[in-house]
């Protein structure tokens, strides 16, 4: 496979497509997708994500072509290195490319869920 058949480099990173995972509830794995085209990675901020979707914690899903989690609402993984908690932060500096998926959430529901992530309810 070619660079040039890579989704994240198809775009230039000042209009790329971002997918935002907005986490309602960890237990019963419910979310929304919103996606969001034309995002200039380069002059966009997280606050300026966070404005939009209205949650308070940003974290990492996964890149276009990089591994994804076996958990399905969310990465549990590298908080320290996945939750994106400056806010004046540029995009592009923090690694978020075309294509790559962010979860929005409460970021007390996310640390109560992350006691015991096997528990679900139906």
């Amino acid at each position: 496979m070619s660079s040039e058949d890579l989704t994240n480099l198809a775009k230039p990173s000042s209009d790329a497509t971002l997918t935002i995972r907005c986490i309602k509830n960890f237990e019963y794995r419910t979310c929304k997708n919103l996606v969001l085209q034309h995002v200039n990675l380069e002059t966009s901020t997280v606050g300026d994500l966070k404005k939009l979707v209205l949650e308070n914690a940003l974290k990492i899903y996964t890149v276009a072509h990089g591994h994804k989690t076996m958990n399905l609402i969310i990465n549990i993984e590298d908080d320290e290195k996945l939750i994106l908690a400056d806010d004046s932060a540029v995009l592009a500096w923090q690694g978020i490319e075309n294509e790559t998926e962010l979860s929005f959430f409460h970021l007390q529901d996310y640390l109560e869920f992350k006691k015991h992530p096997d528990v679900m309810k139906w």
